[in-house]
């Protein structure tokens, strides 16, 4: 090392070395300003600027045109790890290459998300991968080891898991609390975040704005005591836009903002992302802490240290070395191919049946005639709002005319075509200039977020003729009206209504309306615009959104031609229907909004029926990001066909699998319900209580978990399984006993035979996606997986725990799907009854539990428990509690007030404890009551009014 290279500057050092000698040489002030999300350089050590944070969840997003992959929800429809790693390696690298010509671009990458979908009804579901943890954990941990690449020192970029804990609901999403007990923590949740945090392809977390059992996440226990245990390497943890202020705002968790950021801080949050670029806020509330003694330099060091980890294995203190620095495959045929075999890969086949004598009608057969492909998303390419703009685009529509010709393909898009009248007579008119052009980047990539909202185009007016108007309602009352130049309504800041965005989009979307019935008009409506909540008015000719329903105008609907009509008429004369339904990404069920239903909206429901009425050969294709309940389609119409949005290549690949091209090989990533009576409540977090999931649910699904056809077919045979000290080893091949090559996603679950808790009726052990295999071509599987997989969180004894006994290995096309089963004997001795004598009994460690929740013991650390509703007794069940030593009294630790009783499942009552208020919730003392009783017990706490119960302690 020469005089002027500085140690943080020699690659020959540990990575903790040189940055300990580059924080030592930082000033306090230069330390603290690395703390915000958009930190500033230093001139005098050669620092540029970094910012933490840039989305990539499906392909690099909001910086301009980029190669767009499937959806994540549709990457983990593919069950294609390797696959999935390569489209991570994809997204890396145009991530590099597009920051060598823009610096704004960043290497810290907020993706992937691992958030399980246990609610399909959850608006964020498109994010993530799967509803089962197991395969949640294998797809993020190829897509962060793509993104991360396999330099052994430098890192292609840096990926952040997101939202840690348990979040599933988006509407008060900040002020909401998940009860999340321990099994559920750790079987499920946590075992997400786990696999790729070990596998050492992550650089950090970000958590999620909800709070978990009354404390937000972003002052996570966890993040301390599960996260960073799990490996050695420094991990990173960005918080969410705008969540360290919720902690003093929204929340109202902290009565300052200054002991907000410092308990972040002293959480485990190490750069914050609040107030945009502007870093003096934050900074400001940091040095204020600071002043205050909230928080030491030690705290602002610990985090300012993970930050510049990250900066160093990503090469930035070694331009020279970095392997990735000269990155440029940016839109390569090689990323074009990647797109579309995962698009294919994504691709699900739900049903396929013959629609009378003869064949089923999938494929579709190479002379089979003219195809009809109609419906709201037959000619779509949708996008979502964690999307780049697109570089090229592929309708389902587009793939089928390239694949079989345009002259053989018709399309009906199926809205329904109206005028909107005033009561005065007049109609509204869209001018003729109203078409404009928007481009962003040298590739021309048209971007909806340029075309939304522009004031430079003419507003809409009201005479006599009127323009017709496309009509989409997308259920639950929301409609988008479309102007005959193919442009979408929309409402900039000046109030103005326009026709002026090429699709819905944006953070709030400006596109949706809402028709109102009127009082006292019998065919009137007043047209709510959803983006502004203010209504649609007419005065002096000119078209805008006013403030209230005062002076709205009332509109009556001239329709002009019903979509279903249409459909109808170009499905008669096709050989084949294609019904293409589903959802716009931007409209019911995105983030910040989640759906209210699983049912398709009724528009499609009418369409696809048209169809079938007219043409009993029709599939229905589902483009969408989340299940529906689709019982009467399911059993009605020969072919039933599910994809995620696919991003630029999905019709594409939708064309060549329904063609044929390639046998569909996707499998669902999550159960599609048939009905929303079979789903629990958003915010109930309990998959084990509340039944849910495959793991769980009691019922028969519409279609369950792992589920998806083929063109062919294919066995099973000698399935084996072998517990070998540690592992279990499982075997089994697989044959193409059909007449066409297809791969083939074998998938493996394991049962418990005969728990003493409650278990899951299946769950996935091992799976693997082989082929494509030719016609009567076999493979033999081997898995080796551990013997801990088949265990459960011991809440009696606060461990992870493989009870000893019988469990069945299955394996097969889905989780129902049971193609072969053998069972296996795990030895040891089993869990002795709860040893509460000397531990004494923590109540969020129940077996069961009715009417309550779990809460914040305090505002650091720790839990308790309380009734749901303070007004209703909430119960507790707390199995084979061993106080066969012999006791005399409880000691209850608890805080509020209300009443504690104890009894046993035959309803004696042990003992009974009224709580006089103690001064506030976190107020707790320890309140003894006489308890006699020898035996090993099943112990029932009720808990009436705010009172929260701790702990129960014993003496004898």
């Amino acid at each position: 090392m020469t005089a002027h290279r500085p140690p943080f500057r020699d690659p020959a050092l540990p990575v903790a070395r040189r940055v300990d000698d580059l924080l030592d040489r930082l000033t306090a002030d230069e330390r603290l300003a690395l703390l915000h999300q958009f930190t500033p350089g230093v001139d005098r050590l050669g620092l540029a600027p970094f910012r933490t944070g840039q989305e990539a969840l499906h392909g690099v997003a909001w910086m301009g045109p980029a190669t767009v992959f499937p959806q994540a929800v549709g990457l983990g429809a593919t069950w294609h790890p390797e696959l999935v790693r390569r489209v991570g390696e994809a997204v890396s690298r145009e991530a590099r290459a597009m920051r060598a010509k823009d610096d704004r671009v960043g290497l810290n990458v907020w993706a992937p998300t691992v958030n399980l979908l246990r609610n399909p009804l959850w608006g964020r579901g498109e994010e993530g991968y799967s509803e089962d943890p197991a395969l949640t954990s294998a797809i993020a941990t190829a897509y962060t080891r793509g993104l991360r690449g396999d330099h052994p020192v430098y890192w292609r970029t840096a990926p952040v898991l997101k939202h840690w804990l348990a979040h599933n609901n988006e509407a008060e999403r900040d002020t909401s609390s998940a009860s999340v007990r321990p099994r559920v923590l750790h079987e499920y949740d946590l075992r997400a975040f786990r696999g790729a945090v070990e596998a050492g392809a992550v650089a950090g977390v970000m958590p999620a704005y909800n709070l978990v059992n009354g404390r937000p996440n972003h002052l996570s226990p966890y993040l301390e005591e599960e996260l960073r245990t799990w490996t050695e390497q420094e991990l990173l943890v960005c918080s969410d836009a705008g969540a360290p202020s919720n902690l003093a705002d929204s929340q109202g968790y902290f009565a300052t903002h200054e002991e907000a950021v410092a308990a972040s801080l002293k959480a485990g949050v190490d750069s914050f992302t609040d107030h945009g670029t502007d870093s003096s806020v934050i900074l400001g509330r940091l040095r204020r802490a600071l002043e205050a003694g909230l928080i030491g330099q030690e705290d602002v060091d610990r985090a300012v240290r993970r930050q510049l980890t990250v900066r160093c294995l990503l090469g930035e203190f070694d331009p020279e070395l970095d392997p990735y620095a000269d990155e440029a495959r940016f839109d390569t045929p090689e990323h074009r191919e990647l797109a579309r075999e995962a698009a294919e890969a994504a691709v699900v086949l739900l049903r396929n049946e013959p629609p009378g004598p003869g064949a089923a009608l999938l494929p579709l057969a190479a002379d089979g005639g003219r195809i009809a492909v109609v419906g709201l998303l037959g000619d779509a390419c949708r996008l979502d709002w964690y999307s780049g703009a697109l570089l090229r685009r592929s309708s389902p529509l587009d793939g089928l005319r390239e694949r079989f010709g345009a002259d053989r393909v018709t399309f009906a898009e199926g809205v329904d075509r109206i005028r909107l009248r005033t009561a005065s007579g007049t109609r509204l008119r869209v001018p003729e200039s109203g078409a404009a052009e928007a481009v962003r980047g040298d590739e021309g990539a048209l971007d909806p977020a340029l075309v939304a909202g522009r004031t430079d185009l003419p507003p809409l007016t009201a005479d006599a003729e009127g323009s017709e108007l496309a009509l989409v309602d997308w259920g639950e009352g929301v409609l988008t009206l479309r102007a005959p130049d193919g442009r979408y309504l929309s409402v900039a800041e000046d109030g103005f209504v326009r026709a002026s965005a090429d699709e819905p989009g944006g953070w709030v979307v400006q596109e949706t309306f809402r028709l109102e019935a009127r009082e006292g008009h019998a065919h009137g409506h007043l047209l709510l615009h959803l983006g502004t909540g203010g209504y649609v008015s007419v005065a002096a000719g000119d078209v805008k959104v006013a403030a209230g329903r005062e002076s709205a105008e009332v509109f009556t609907v001239e329709v002009v031609e019903r979509g279903e009509d249409a459909v109808a008429r170009a499905s008669a004369g096709a050989d084949t229907v294609i019904v293409v339904a589903g959802n716009d990404p931007h409209i019911n069920g995105r983030e910040t909004e989640d759906r209210t239903t699983l049912a398709l909206p009724a528009q499609q429901e009418r369409l696809w029926r048209a169809a079938h009425t007219a043409n009993p050969r029709t599939v229905l294709v589902l483009v969408s990001s989340y299940p529906y309940a689709v019982p009467e389609a399911a059993a009605t119409l020969p072919a039933l066909v599910w994809t995620a949005h696919g991003g630029q290549a999905g019709g594409t690949a939708l064309a060549r699998v329904l063609a044929g091209d390639v046998s569909p090989a996707g499998r669902l990533p999550q159960t599609w319900y048939a009905r929303d009576e079979d789903l629990p409540g958003m915010r109930d977090y309990d998959v084990i209580g509340g039944r849910q999931t495959y793991l769980y649910f009691d019922g028969t699904p519409l279609f369950p978990f792992g589920h998806g056809l083929s063109y062919t077919r294919f066995t099973y045979e000698e399935l084996t399984a072998v517990v070998d000290g540690e592992t279990v080893r499982i075997g089994c091949t697989v044959t193409n006993s059909g007449s066409v090559a297809s791969a083939e996603v074998a998938q493996v679950y394991a049962r418990a035979v005969a728990p003493s808790v409650p278990r899951p009726h299946r769950e996935l052990l091992a799976h693997g996606r082989v082929g494509p295999l030719a016609p009567g071509a076999s493979v033999s599987l081997s898995f080796e997986v551990p013997v801990t997989a088949l265990g459960h969180w011991d809440v009696a004894h606060g461990r992870w725990t493989v009870e000893p006994g019988a469990y069945e290995i299955r394996a097969g096309g889905s989780s129902t799907d049971v193609r072969r089963m053998v069972r296996v004997e795990v030895a040891g001795a089993a869990p002795g009854p709860r040893p509460v004598l000397t531990e004494g009994l923590a109540a969020a460690d129940y077996d069961e539990q009715s009417g309550t929740v779990i809460v914040d013991r305090t505002k650091l650390s720790g839990d308790a428990v309380t009734p749901a509703d303070p007004g209703t007794e909430g119960r507790l069940v707390h199995r084979a509690c061993d106080l066969s030593d012999g006791v005399t009294e409880a000691a209850l630790t608890v805080a509020g007030e209300g009443s504690v009783e104890l009894s046993l499942a035959d309803g004696t009552v042990l003992a009974r404890a009224e709580v006089p208020p103690t001064g506030g919730p976190y107020a707790y003392t320890a309140l003894g009551v006489p308890l006699v009783l020898r035996d090993v017990v099943d112990l029932h706490v009720g808990l009436r009014g705010p009172v929260r119960l701790a702990h129960i302690g014993f003496a004898g």
